[in-house]
């Protein structure tokens, strides 16, 4: 076993060790640190791939703001664990035929020789010196992949705008501010000047 393939076994049980611990984890912050743990190892695969550019996107965009901004939602709110928990056996059915789907297909590209180093596929050339990833990847968006970049920047749009439009919809429990009303206000609606007499102190 070469120093490349120890840290690829090394990282990747660290992955999958990480993931069964988000989804079997009983407290919510766990479950959220374990999934930071997860992203990291990831990025050092992706780092191992010569992607450097998408293990440190992984790194700032998912654990330095996703995942962080989830796990101050944990904290702050109040979680009943208990209700969240009634339905684990009824969804235990559907979540185990879709993992054993995922572990299929990953054997079945591994032992077909589908991935590099395995099998009958020999490993990827050395990239040429002054190679950047980066370039080669925004090149290809802009140029092969344009349509599918637009089609899923107007679906992220849509997904956005609709999630602000079910947050700020009106509801009859809830309070909410009218700018109009606001920015036509007068002192006399908001200000109300009492008249009232003086105290005056008794002599004894």
């Amino acid at each position: 076993m070469t120093f490349n393939e120890f840290i690829f076994y090394f990282f990747a049980t660290i992955l999958v060790l990480s993931a069964l611990g988000v989804i079997t984890a009983r407290n919510p912050v766990h479950a959220a640190l374990l999934l930071v743990l997860a992203f990291c190892t990831s990025a050092a695969l992706w780092m191992q791939l010569q992607a450097e550019f998408l293990a440190i996107t992984l790194v700032l965009v998912y654990v330095g703001a996703v995942m962080v901004l989830f796990l101050f939602v944990v904290m702050m709110l109040d979680i009943n664990l208990a209700r969240l928990r009634e339905g684990f056996w009824s969804y235990l059915p559907l979540g185990a035929v879709v993992a054993l789907l995922l572990a299929a297909e990953m054997v079945l590209i591994v032992l077909g020789g589908r991935y590099a180093g395995f099998g009958d596929v020999p490993a990827p050339p050395p990239l040429p010196a002054g190679y950047s990833n980066t370039k080669e990847l925004g090149r290809l968006i802009y140029t092969d992949y344009v349509y599918p970049f637009e089609i899923a920047a107007v679906i992220l749009l849509v997904a956005i705008v609709s999630a602000i439009a079910i947050t700020l919809r009106r509801r009859k429990e809830s309070k909410y501010l009218d700018p109009a009303r606001q920015v036509i206000v007068k002192r006399g609606d908001r200000v109300r000047i009492v008249s009232m007499p003086s105290e005056k102190k008794e002599q004894g």
